[in-house]
């Protein structure tokens, strides 16, 4: 797999069912990433999947997809909102069979939410989960470093996420 093999575009209304499919997949394989319980992303009507699909074309965030353009299969996700004038990464996953530096596939996600945070500010931040050591070594990689701001993980109070910026 190389860069050249996958393509990143905004997502759409019309990509509901993808939105929906890649949405449950990141659930099952990262439960404690996203801040969503499977258990209530399998209700979700159709509606709202629509809506989330949209926001990759909405005026206040952005939604990407990577694909894979062999197999058309969607193989990575990330996004960013405005929340308090700030630029946020949220939604970031990539599927276990295109993970790693040589695949590229976070990397040029990240490369894009970048661009667009750019556009509101200069700088981006997140909140990753204090047990998943490999999204913080990914974004210390990439220049994140860790604010010292802690704040409980919405879905089990007893534990937090880390928040890191980047000065774009």
């Amino acid at each position: 797999m190389s860069a050249a093999s996958f393509r990143i575009r905004p997502t759409t209304e019309d990509d509901w069912e993808q939105v929906r499919d890649l949405r449950l997949e990141m659930l099952r394989d990262t439960p404690l990433a996203f801040g969503e319980k499977l258990e209530s992303a399998l209700q979700h009507s159709e509606a709202t999947w629509r809506l989330r699909g949209a926001r990759g074309t909405g005026s206040t965030g952005t939604f990407l997809v990577a694909i894979d353009e062999t197999t058309s299969r969607w193989v990575g996700t990330m996004g960013g909102f405005i929340e308090n004038g700030h630029a946020m990464l949220v939604g970031v996953y990539v599927t276990p069979s295109h993970r790693g530096h040589r695949n590229g596939v976070a990397e040029a996600l990240l490369a894009e939410v970048e661009r667009w945070a750019g556009t509101i500010g200069n700088t981006l931040r997140l909140h990753v989960h204090e047990a998943n050591p490999r999204a913080r070594a990914f974004y210390g990689r990439l220049g994140y470093i860790e604010t010292g701001l802690v704040s409980p993980y919405v879905l089990d109070r007893s534990t937090n996420e880390i928040e890191m910026i980047k000065r774009l």
